[in-house]
């Protein structure tokens, strides 16, 4: 065997060896805890009472896409290598053919595809979105750039009107964010409200997010599973210091949620507080005509 073909050998050999490690290396990610939820924010799958169903939405809607893909891909390859123009062929194919079975395949299938997207994703939305009585009540009010929450719980009405969180880059400022307590394993609705522009209420982990709007009133319920601390931010652009309108959510045990509510002055801050756009806009419109 000569240099030339012994060198080829020892080429193909490492060609060989560094594709099945790739395949190899590809099957392990599919088992890593950030495939099989999706690459979700959640790192626990039930952090709610929702997480579990919506991430089994989005994982098994992604699988089925996959696999259509790969049938469609591999049809259409199939198609450009049976189907090529030989060497020896001359004229042009028949322009005008039909297969009836296959034409009503393809109309049925995605048909059926969309049907049943629809209705697993129909179904998951009604169970996120269908009211409960809930244990805990909180009133939710966004503004520029901070939030306000009024709790109701076991007849107790306290609240905590905090103040905008000042990023400086350091360490330790994420805990003096707006945090929002929650008793673990407790029903809770979150009414949601805006009292200047239009925010939106988004804790990644808990895989939901609804916007605020100024006089009306959107709800979220839900069950917090997982003790600990949930990033949570405004994700509708809402002026200047939008970046900072940061918030956290603390699902701590009933115990320590009601020593945080002991903490907290009582009543409610509602309406009151809100700004009132209509009105600011006439007295400047009447100062320019004065003027």
């Amino acid at each position: 065997m000569s240099s030339q073909d012994r060198t080829s050998s020892r080429r193909k050999g490492r060609a060989k060896v560094m594709a099945i490690a790739g395949a190899g290396a590809l099957l392990l990610t599919g088992c890593s805890a950030e495939v099989q939820r999706g690459w979700l924010p959640n790192v626990e799958r039930d952090t709610t009472n929702h997480t579990g169903m919506i991430q089994d939405l989005w994982v098994n809607s992604w699988i089925t896409v996959l696999l259509i893909g790969i049938l469609t891909w591999g049809l259409m390859l199939w198609c450009i290598i049976a189907y090529r123009r030989r060497k020896n062929d001359t004229g042009f194919p028949r322009q005008l053919s039909y297969n009836l079975p296959i034409e009503i395949f393809y109309t049925a299938v995605p048909l059926v595809l969309v049907l049943t997207f629809f209705t697993f994703s129909d179904s998951t939305e009604k169970a996120i979105n269908t009211e409960v009585d809930s244990e805990l009540v909180v009133d939710v009010r966004a503004k520029q750039w901070a939030w306000d929450y009024n709790y109701t719980y076991q007849g107790q009405e306290k609240y905590d009107a905090t103040v905008q969180a000042h990023l400086t880059g350091e360490e330790g400022v994420e805990e003096t964010l707006p945090t929002l307590y929650l008793p673990v394993g407790k029903s809770v609705t979150l009414e949601l409200n805006s009292r200047d522009v239009i925010h939106s209420f988004w804790v990644p982990a808990f895989l939901q997010k609804l916007d605020m709007i100024p006089g009306k009133t959107n709800y979220i319920y839900l069950t917090p599973q997982v003790e600990g601390r949930f990033d949570g931010k405004c994700a509708e652009l809402c002026g200047e210091y939008h970046s900072e309108m940061l918030f956290n959510v603390q699902v701590v045990s009933e115990a320590e949620f009601l020593n945080h509510l002991a903490t907290l002055k009582d009543g409610h801050i509602g309406e009151e507080q809100d700004r009132k756009p209509g009105e600011v806009n006439q007295v400047s419109a009447h100062a320019s005509e004065g003027e």
